[in-house]
């Protein structure tokens, strides 16, 4: 990479074959897909080989434009391929936006663990340290503050909401769909959940925030709600379900959790006087199609034009 206008990172010329870089080394590619390239990486970061999912515009090859990128990041038990059933490709047809969609683990809570019982799932690492830096080597994208945004749904929700304060000068807009906010509420029901489910699903008894006794130090550093003042001058877009099926169990406790969490954030980021795009709406825990519609359009008008 070399500096352009400006002192700002020039990524990829139009011509450049995607390669290894930045503690990445490509083990697998799929590239016959006009738009959607997929790429698998050996990394010591993560104890097997994780992928994504990069969306290009419809012109991306033969324009020689720089886009701006969205991080697109997925929920509990799903993977990078996910967003792809969620009709991505249709919802960004003809705009001008590079999506990004990497695996996050089943229950990564998109955090460096603070002990691991199956070896490296250093998710932060992962993606703030090595594919961020890779995709603007490699694609031609703003590699800048107002180049750059991050969404999800659940975990990935609270993933956005905790890169954006975390590395503040890379995200200009953050979005959380059903993603938790608070992660001391209810006696810390959010930090408990982490942990459990990282246990069981993906670190073999470990721990994302550390069991009995908690990490505290990085819970507060990863807790949307401990970090509002990180949120000010960026685009913020929240979206919650208020009425999740009651005879789901886990509709109805997961969702409730996020709702009165997001609540909490949104009148934290009210009382500071720092603007959001909120929304609740009928149903449960899942990503709302209209919701991610408008979601991608506030995207693009924020961040620096194509």
């Amino acid at each position: 990479m070399a500096l352009g206008a400006g002192g700002v990172l020039a990524a990829a010329s139009p011509a450049a074959a995607v390669g290894d870089g930045h503690g990445l080394r490509i083990v697998d590619r799929g590239e016959s897909d006009p738009r959607m390239r997929y790429y698998r990486f050996a990394t010591d970061a993560i104890g097997w080989e994780p992928a994504v999912n990069v969306l290009l515009p419809d012109d991306y090859h033969h324009s020689g434009r720089r886009y701006p990128v969205l991080y697109l990041l997925h929920g509990g038990m799903e993977d990078f391929i996910s967003f792809d059933h969620k009709h991505i490709r249709a919802l960004t047809a003809g705009k001008r936006l590079i999506v990004v969609m990497p695996d996050g683990g089943r229950t990564g809570w998109y955090s460096n663990p603070v002990h691991s019982n199956v070896g490296p799932r250093d998710w932060e690492t992962f993606h703030m340290h090595q594919l961020l830096p890779w995709i603007d080597a490699n694609f031609r994208t703003y590699a800048e503050y107002d180049g750059r945004a991050v969404s999800g749904f659940s975990m990935g929700g609270f993933g956005a909401l905790k890169y954006a304060a975390k590395y503040w000068g890379h995200f200009a807009s953050v979005s959380s769909h059903s993603g938790p906010a608070s992660l001391r509420r209810d006696h810390g029901a959010v930090v408990h959940w982490a942990n459990a489910t990282s246990a069981a699903v993906d670190l073999n008894g470990g721990s994302i925030y550390g069991v009995p006794l908690w990490d505290e130090r990085r819970v507060t550093d990863d807790n949307p709600i401990e970090r509002v003042e990180s949120y000010r001058n960026k685009r913020v877009f929240l979206i919650a379900g208020t009425s999740p099926n009651p005879i789901d169990w886990f509709q109805t406790v997961n969702e409730n959790q996020v709702l009165a969490g997001q609540r909490e954030f949104k009148a934290l980021l009210d009382s500071r006087g720092i603007g959001h795009e909120s929304y609740e709406d009928q149903g449960g825990h899942f990503v709302r199609h209209w919701a991610l519609e408008r979601d991608i359009n506030g995207v693009i008008a924020r961040l620096r034009k194509a």
